[in-house]
């Protein structure tokens, strides 16, 4: 399967290569815009195929040395090491590390700000004086990213250049990847992508309650190549009672903010069955994140996009 690139509306380009599919777009001087994207093109054409010769490696848990090759091998495994005393494999940073691998190609003068969106996974470039306002909504499924139609957004935030975020991702058990908790969304706001989505991992497995309305499977029966092994993955949550929900929301809150005391988050948000919380910047910087409303008849799988 060879890569793929089509031109979309408004000078963005849709750029996918098997389970990488990625909306990328850039503003600024047009002639250096076009050579950023085409650089960025070009390095997406080679990162399959890095990834898929280290994925044995890739799919065994972080310890103590780094054995990868490849620049976003080993920018996937740097941003796991935090999390070593727990299971986690590198696998837990693909998608913003190969998107923070991208976003290198538009740091060049004349670009004022670009962002990868790796399936809302999304790592930015800012030029000083510049900002991006990012939307939050909890139901991936409603919406085809390469689409030019409005979105309806639970929540928007802007992320200012003098700000330390360059890296938004989201996870959730409804999402592409498995989760060991119950949130629907846990959306993190930190210094890269590749951070910013290892982060969204964790604070997502430990959104959690026990309850019988929650079913878990182990990830293999579920996968049968997953890097979770036999982990107990969660498949359905049934709706809990709002004292569980709260409980699991605490747990998650706990985690978000013993990672932001360690500078791995700058800030966090988690939804799960219509209750929501943020974790707020420790710096007098803050960011203008308003939820509009709580977000309800949650789908398929949760993320953030660009508004």
């Amino acid at each position: 399967m060879a890569a793929e690139r089509t031109a979309l509306d408004g000078g963005r380009w849709h750029l996918n290569h098997g389970p990488i599919d990625i909306v990328a777009e850039a503003h600024g001087d047009a002639v250096e815009v076009a050579v950023a994207h085409e650089h960025a093109w070009r390095r997406f054409r080679t990162i399959l195929d890095e990834l898929v010769g280290e994925l044995s490696l890739l799919r065994q848990p972080v310890g103590a040395d780094c054995a990868l090759r490849g620049s976003v091998a080993q920018r996937m495994w740097q941003a796991c090491a935090p999390f070593s005393a727990g299971f986690i494999t590198p696998m837990a940073a693909v998608a913003g590390a190969v998107a923070q691998e991208l976003i290198g190609c538009f740091d060049r003068p004349g670009i004022e700000r670009a962002w990868i969106n790796n399936g809302g996974d999304i790592a930015l470039h800012l030029a000083p004086g510049h900002s991006v306002r990012v939307g939050l909504f909890a139901d991936l499924a409603r919406f085809d990213l390469r689409d030019a139609g409005p979105l309806t957004t639970d929540g928007q935030f802007e992320i200012a250049a003098g700000m330390p975020v360059r890296g938004v991702a989201t996870s959730g058990w409804r999402g592409r990847s498995f989760s060991l908790g119950i949130a629907d969304s846990v959306t993190v706001l930190a210094a890269t992508a590749a951070q910013a989505d290892a982060a969204a991992t964790v604070i997502a497995n430990a959104v959690n309650v026990d309850d019988p309305g929650i079913q878990r499977l182990p990830a293999n029966e579920c996968k049968d190549d997953s890097d979770l092994g036999d982990l107990p993955v969660t498949r359905h949550v049934e709706m809990l009672a709002p004292a569980q929900v709260r409980s699991a929301l605490d747990a998650g809150v706990a985690r978000a903010e013993a990672l932001q005391r360690m500078g791995l988050v700058w800030s966090v948000v988690l939804v799960c069955q219509g209750q929501w919380r943020m974790v707020q910047p420790l710096s007098s910087q803050e960011t203008t994140l308003s939820l509009q409303r709580a977000p309800t008849g949650i789908g398929d799988a949760v993320g953030s996009v660009f508004a």
